[in-house]
């Protein structure tokens, strides 16, 4: 005997709407599917098979964050509450503004040690095809680190 089709929890609008206004004041998933008694899966289920109300969840997020920056912003006009600017300049930008361990090493920082590195390799590895080597392999090293920037080897290299 096969089984019938389940009853879908989350068709219910009350329950719907109460996750929606969870996640619109900036709830996590988890706290919205808490609240409505479900797991976050579920709620994931029902916006796969829901393009409306997955619309709606992703209305609610957004809302939340923008209602967020706001106020951040909004508070942020005012001078004795320059600490929301700086919170909200470490975030957007961390690159710049996030504060740093004293012992934490910038990529910047790095990539000067290794063309220091490189240049002593160069300066003190008489024979050309024993240096060669050992470049390569730091070379390759920095592309693996960097990725698609320059390695610093490479680009010591081309400032000589």
């Amino acid at each position: 005997m096969g089984r019938g089709k389940r009853k879908r929890i989350l068709e219910d609008s009350q329950k719907r709407g109460r996750i929606l206004g969870v996640l619109a004041i900036g709830c996590s998933l988890r706290a919205a599917a808490r609240i409505v008694n479900c797991s976050p899966s579920t709620i994931c289920r029902e916006a796969r098979l829901d393009a409306d109300f997955a619309a709606a969840l992703e209305k609610a997020k957004g809302d939340s964050e923008v209602n967020f920056m706001k106020r951040i912003f909004d508070a942020s006009k005012k001078d004795q509450y320059w600490r929301a600017a700086a919170w909200a300049l470490e975030r957007r930008h961390p690159q710049h503004y996030a504060p740093r361990s004293p012992d934490a090493i910038t990529v910047g920082q790095i990539a000067r040690l290794v063309a220091k590195i490189s240049q002593i390799i160069e300066e003190e590895i008489p024979a050309a095809r024993f240096r060669k080597k050992v470049l390569a392999r730091l070379d390759a090293l920095t592309q693996e680190a960097f990725g698609s920037q320059q390695s610093a080897v490479s680009r010591q290299r081309s400032d000589e």
